[in-house]
């Protein structure tokens, strides 16, 4: 057992009652599986919405039944804050505001969440929602980093999602202050499915910008494939961008420069 693991059930055993919030990445998978080892009365809490990408739910649901976990799907309930629709700077906040407040309205016990120590770094609203709702969060109490998480994701035999690659909520694609709406989160989904269905596998982002939809891509992508993306922008009445590196966070727009 590596140190880090250690750490993690150290952190997670001091808890007799534990629900783990699980949006189907390798964060917060990993975590759950720990703490289904040591902790007493577990659970896991998944959020849908047209802003969660069906895979990850599916991979939540798949898990939990190979699993035995009690698993709770419940309605993030996002879009019906007109505050999270707008897309300020702080949307994030608003996003884990509601979810936090409906896992606790259906979830008896302390809600753990899978932020990690890289994380720390980043500007995250959601964080200061966290800490309004008293979220835990094991992997900062253990100092375990991204890193350390995907080899504990390893040593646990947890080979499928050990190295999945980083998959924010589809609302992250939408460029800060344009509204999030249900059509646009449809739309990039589908564009980053389709750059899959082209043998991507590395990160994928369809952008959503004040200039038009542009995709972002860690690998090259063919002609083919942008022929196929500039093709579905037409047809949908939007304006293509082109192509770009795949840049973490490219959507976020300051204060500065809006």
């Amino acid at each position: 057992m590596t140190e880090a693991l250690q750490r993690l059930r150290a952190s997670l055993g001091a808890y007799p009652k534990l629900v783990v919030a699980v949006s189907g990445g390798v964060d917060s998978l990993t975590l759950a599986t720990v703490a289904a080892q040591v902790v007493p009365d577990f659970r896991v809490a998944h959020a849908v919405s047209p802003a969660v990408p069906k895979p990850a739910t599916d991979r939540v649901r798949q898990f939990a039944h190979q699993q035995g976990w009690k698993l709770h799907v419940i309605d993030a309930g996002e879009f019906k804050n007109p505050d999270y629709l707008k897309n300020p700077i702080n949307r994030c906040y608003f996003c884990k505001s509601n979810l936090y407040k409906r896992i606790a309205e259906t979830c008896a016990g302390p809600i753990a969440a899978g932020t990690n120590t890289d994380d720390l770094g980043e500007y995250r609203p959601g964080l200061i929602a966290a800490s309004e709702n008293q979220v835990l969060h094991p992997y900062l109490d253990a100092q375990i980093s991204k890193m350390e998480l995907r080899i504990i994701a390893s040593e646990l035999g947890l080979s499928d999602i050990a190295d999945l690659p980083a998959q924010p909520c589809l609302a992250s694609r939408i460029e800060t202050g344009i509204a999030v709406t249900e059509e646009d989160l449809v739309f990039a989904f589908q564009m980053e499915e389709l750059a899959r269905s082209h043998g991507l596998r590395g990160n994928v982002r369809c952008r959503i910008t004040r200039k038009g939809v542009k995709l972002e891509t860690s690998e090259i992508a063919g002609t083919s494939l942008m022929d196929a993306v500039k093709l579905n922008c037409t047809e949908s009445g939007r304006k293509f961008a082109g192509h770009a590196p795949y840049q973490r966070g490219s959507a976020f727009v300051g204060p500065a420069s809006l």
